[in-house]
């Protein structure tokens, strides 16, 4: 047995004694309840979602909004987060702007965006690029801040332009600290994602689960919060391989 194998079945024990746990709680104590039900059903309700093609539809929309809106907001974090970073000036004169809106939970953007785009893609898109906006923007700023001087020295002596120091000594000293900026943005995504489709859109992963809520069906109910989380985990695996590839291709072999 490799220790690869040893090292997954070591991850895998402790969320196997928790469903083994809650497998006879829901058997035994819980029998009669009308909000729990044992994993085994669970499976089956996630296996007949599968099999009906409302596990996919679902899934899909949710993917394709919290990755489309990830896509703005980590991409427009990033741009203001470099400019901040690399110049002091725009950093202060942007500070208060920053801090006002900043602390302005993205839920409370649902209204406005409701309002704006109405029910759908667009709204949810929307509320999950200004949540992916500000991790990406603040890490990212900070990361430039930690670049060290003598790259930017360099860089200055080598008479690069602003793009080219961009891209050839400043994004590649920052990709490991911006790699955590991503992989916590992705989680985000996710989680209001999902949230806005519980509180108002009527579509996804979050929707499901609000149904099978309230048609009283705790197997199908638990089938969706596991799959959600399942999601999360092969997002997150996904993340960490993009970011190996990034960092052998940029040269930094430390990941």
């Amino acid at each position: 047995m490799t220790d690869r194998i040893r090292g997954v079945l070591r991850a895998l024990a402790i969320p196997i004694l928790l469903l083994a746990a809650l497998e006879w709680y829901a058997r035994t104590v819980a029998v009669n309840s009308d909000v729990l039900a044992p994993p085994t059903r669970a499976l089956r309700a996630g296996w007949a979602a599968l099999t009906d093609g409302s596990l996919v539809a679902a899934t899909s929309f949710t993917l394709q909004a919290a990755g489309s809106g990830l896509a703005l907001g980590a991409l427009l974090g990033l741009s203001l987060g470099l400019v901040l970073g690399l110049s002091h000036r725009a950093a202060a004169a942007g500070f208060i702007s920053i801090e006002l809106l900043r602390p302005v939970p993205s839920v409370a953007l649902i209204p406005i965006a409701m309002l704006v785009f109405g029910f759908g893609l667009r709204m949810e898109l929307c509320v999950v690029a200004f949540a992916t906006f500000w991790p990406m923007l603040i890490l990212s700023q900070a990361a430039v801040r930690q670049v060290e001087p003598q790259l930017l020295e360099v860089a200055t002596a080598l008479e690069l332009g602003w793009l080219a120091r961009t891209f050839k000594m400043v994004l590649p000293a920052m990709l490991p600290r911006l790699f955590v900026a991503l992989r916590q943005s992705v989680a985000i995504a996710l989680v209001v994602a999902v949230t806005v489709e519980i509180v108002a859109n009527p579509d996804g992963m979050g929707y499901a689960l609000m149904s099978a809520q309230q048609s009283l069906n705790p197997p199908l109910m638990l089938a969706w919060l596991f799959w959600i989380g399942l999601t999360g985990v092969l997002i997150n695996a996904m993340t960490l391989r993009i970011q190996r590839w990034a960092s052998h291709r940029m040269g930094d072999f430390s990941a």
